[in-house]
């Protein structure tokens, strides 16, 4: 009932008559599956969405929430998972499932919050996100920036901002149908949607990056 009223509230607030996905964000432990995804399969019944998704779901629940979807008649299209060099519990299971049955995955965060940009390679600036995200912290940077370094000389060896060679290494795999890229301007979009034009990461280079993360 939450989920089917939040979503008549926002297309009501954007003057929509329906969505392109409707995603169920993380799953509710107060709440059976079968009543989440029913929800789903009900939004799409009506009209109000064209597919269902879900985001933040471990390889277990995501299997099942494509089985009672797919009984259900209506497909799970995608999985938005969090995905970076950073954070790669996607890479222990998950990617396999989706694979198997098919279902896109368009990975969010890949850039690890400014982690994987020139954000932070000289200290923190001030307004940044570490000085008011509960989700980031200066400590956090601080623990990842011999690796964010060591990335950062890979990249330039590549003639890539660390951005860039971030989001061509999150596509990297086949299963990852797409990434969603946080922007602030119109310049830094261009910039990194530019990560697709250069040449793909070689054996040598992956495995200098996994090193890099081990």
């Amino acid at each position: 009932k939450y989920m089917r009223a939040s979503l008549d509230q926002s297309l009501a607030r954007m003057g929509l008559d329906y969505v392109d996905i409707f995603y169920s964000h993380r799953p509710d432990p107060a709440t059976p599956l079968e009543e989440t995804m029913g929800a789903l399969d009900t939004a799409v019944r009506q009209g109000k969405a064209l597919y269902a998704g879900i985001s933040n779901y471990d390889p277990a629940e995501t299997r099942r929430a494509i089985d009672i979807l797919r009984r259900l008649g209506t497909p799970l299209l995608i999985h938005q998972p969090r995905y970076s060099m950073l954070d790669r519990w996607i890479e222990d299971g998950l990617l396999d499932v989706l694979g198997e049955e098919q279902v896109g995955c368009i990975v969010f965060s890949p850039l690890a919050q400014g982690q994987l940009t020139d954000r932070y390679l000289h200290g923190t600036p001030d307004g940044s996100r570490v000085t008011h995200s509960q989700f980031l912290t200066a400590d956090t940077v601080a623990q990842n920036m011999p690796r964010i370094r060591a990335l950062n000389e890979i990249a330039s060896r590549r003639g890539q901002t660390l951005a860039q060679m971030a989001l061509a290494w999150a596509l990297r795999d086949v299963r990852v149908t797409s990434a969603v890229i946080g922007a602030s301007s119109v310049e830094q979009l261009e910039a990194n949607v530019t990560a697709l034009e250069a040449a793909p990461l070689d054996a040598d280079e992956l495995a200098e990056i996994k090193n890099c993360l081990a």
